[in-house]
């Protein structure tokens, strides 16, 4: 297969030109993993659709669980470093005074795609934001309404993603700076202490029918004098967090998905079960780990509570209750601030 290799020349790379040529894209101007390309196709979503047997379906049928919501605006008014689940894979971060979104997500998905949990506040507290960081196009991280919304309310936030992105979102983002990163590379923000790295995941992109991997996916490492966070969008496990944890051995918070992993056969390529992220943990070598991606959006053939029981099974098999922390929508992973909710 014919291939060419692009980054944005205007971002440094952060490996040698011997060990990386640049981000592949081949020559119907896809991008792939070279460990991992995408191979489900429309015979496999009508499989899992039209043939596979849901053995979650009785569970799912009974199951009420819904994540618990801390309404509390309290992280939104002071400077310290902090981390706010805001359901899914949104979330409000402050890193060194910097204001920060990532995948933020506010509503329903579509008609046949409700959300199932509240935000912890309304999305017009969310005035005052410096960064927005998209790890990939698909509808449950970038969404049109939110992102439309914070553009107007937002005139000084600036957007970073990954390469290609723009073509999706430049026609809502009046005028707003947007920077496109190509895997390995990093974006500094020299005044304020903050770098931004962009690394590859066992992922795919697509917002319709023919536009299969016209863009990059991917996860960011976000990096201060004092804090190294790993946030992995999607990702099916791989080699690719041995790999980050070699570039960062120093990893405080892992934040991973660990839901829409069910039929497994299915899904295992681009999303993490609670055992897979675990290990993929492990490897990062991090302190902590932040699960996410699991219940608000019904994605897959699990219950929305599944991926929470599991990962707190994990926790308990593997006495690793201070390593992993689950969060309640609202409450807060990075200890500057911390709720007074109690679990």
């Amino acid at each position: 297969m014919p291939v060419r290799y692009i980054s944005n020349h205007a971002l440094p790379v952060i490996l040698s030109e011997a060990q990386w040529k640049g981000t592949p894209i081949d020559n119907d101007g896809r991008f792939f993993h070279p460990d991992y390309p995408f191979e489900l196709g429309w015979q496999d979503v009508l499989k899992w659709k039209l043939l596979n047997t849901n053995p979650y379906a009785e569970q799912k049928k009974k199951d009420t669980w819904r994540p618990t919501v801390v309404k509390d605006d309290r992280f939104l008014h002071h400077d310290e470093d902090v981390a706010v689940w805001l359901g899914h894979a949104s979330f409000f971060f402050r890193l060194n005074g910097l204001s920060i979104l990532i995948d933020p997500v506010f509503g329903k998905l579509s008609p046949l795609m409700p959300r199932h949990s509240e935000l912890p506040v309304s999305p017009e507290k969310f005035n005052n934001i410096d960064l927005i960081l998209l790890t990939h196009d698909h509808r449950d991280h970038c969404d049109k309404d939110s992102l439309s919304f914070l553009f107007k309310n937002n005139p000084a936030a600036k957007v970073v993603t990954g390469l290609g992105m723009g073509h999706v979102i430049r026609p809502w983002m009046n005028g707003h700076p947007l920077t496109e990163m190509g895997w390995f590379q990093l974006y500094e923000l020299e005044k304020a202490g903050l770098k931004i790295y962009y690394l590859p995941t066992r992922h795919w992109c697509r917002r319709f029918l023919t536009d299969l991997n016209e863009r990059l996916w991917g996860a960011f490492v976000l990096q201060t004098a004092n804090t190294t966070i790993y946030f992995g969008g999607d990702s099916g496990y791989g080699q690719h967090y041995l790999q980050a944890a070699s570039l960062f051995p120093s990893i405080d918070f892992a934040f991973l998905g660990i839901g829409a992993f069910a039929p497994e056969w299915f899904m295992q390529s681009n999303h993490m079960s609670p055992a897979a992220a675990f290990r993929a943990f492990q490897d990062l070598g991090a302190k902590k780990l932040v699960p996410m991606h699991y219940g608000t959006f019904d994605l897959s053939d699990e219950p929305l509570g599944e991926p929470l029981r599991l990962i707190k099974k994990i926790a308990e098999q593997e006495n690793a209750h201070q390593q992993i922390q689950p969060l309640s929508i609202g409450e807060t992973a990075l200890p500057a601030v911390k709720n007074t909710y109690i679990r």
